[in-house]
């Protein structure tokens, strides 16, 4: 039996939640307990499915993150996991020296293109950058030599992170991503790591803040997002909780539609959707 499954709502914040570990993990909530992880976007392909997380390895003495790498686990019952460990990292791309930030996959053409926030070396702050491998677990390689997504992008977000990547039934890719209140969107080309056209800002995903993901189910496009507002979300926008929104067209305009996931204890959320 099919199960439409919101996989593992994750709070990226060192000292607070463990999510994944590596080897083999038994069920349990959390599913693993060695790591602390942050950002699972999850993938299914065949009966498998692959959850893509950053891993953060600041010790709790330490107020930021200490991210460098991106894992892979996988799951045919989403009850026992095995980690495949480092699929990537910041080394997988010559131009970026720091924060191995949130991250997603999207197969296609018998290809799997890894997008990711990623610290160039160059001006600016947050990237976002695309890696692409022949298979679920890579290897992976750079796919482009550069960012997608920089501050110097015309009409970029206030931070460039969070990317989440759809392929419509016509073959039409679209990026959606942004930090700091500021959504943003793009088409991509056929080729998966070049843009089509001008980025756009998304209109109707009320309170949005960042992590977006993006699915469609019987016609219809979903986007579920991190929000922080006051407006019968949080109590504090010191905290998060999980917001999501509706379109007929996968670049809107979005009617909101609801909380999926009330306050957590950070001002970062990040959400994924599959059917398993």
């Amino acid at each position: 039996m099919k199960r439409l499954l919101v996989a593992l709502l994750a709070v990226v914040a060192a000292p607070f939640v463990t999510l994944l570990a590596p080897s083999d993990a038994q069920a349990a909530n959390p599913i693993v307990t060695t790591i602390y992880t942050a950002d699972p976007a999850p993938l299914v392909v065949g009966n498998t499915m692959y959850i893509y997380a950053g891993r953060d390895e600041a010790s709790t003495s330490q107020q930021n993150f200490v991210m460098r790498e991106w894992r892979v686990l996988s799951s045919t019952d989403a009850a026992n996991w095995t980690d495949s460990g480092a699929r990537a990292s910041i080394g997988t791309f010559p131009w970026a020296g720091a924060d191995a930030w949130a991250s997603e996959v999207e197969p296609r053409n018998g290809r799997y293109y890894w997008y990711t926030s990623v610290n160039g070396n160059g001006a600016g702050w947050m990237n976002i950058g695309v890696a692409v491998g022949n298979s679920p677990l890579g290897p992976f390689t750079d796919a482009k030599g550069g960012p997608i997504i920089s501050d110097s992008t015309p009409n970029s977000s206030g931070l460039n992170i969070d990317p989440t990547v759809f392929v419509d039934d016509d073959g039409q890719a679209y990026m959606y991503w942004g930090g700091y209140w500021s959504p943003r969107a793009v088409r991509l080309a056929s080729d998966m790591i070049n843009t089509v056209g001008n980025v756009e800002t998304p209109v109707g995903l009320t309170n949005y803040w960042e992590a977006p993901f993006m699915f469609k189910r019987n016609g219809l496009y979903y986007m579920i997002y991190a929000a922080n507002d006051t407006g019968g979300c949080v109590t504090s926008s010191s905290y998060a909780c999980q917001r999501y929104a509706t379109a007929t067209n996968p670049m809107g305009p979005w009617t909101h539609r609801g909380i999926v996931l009330g306050q957590v204890s950070s001002t970062t959320n990040h959400a994924g959707v599959v059917q398993f």
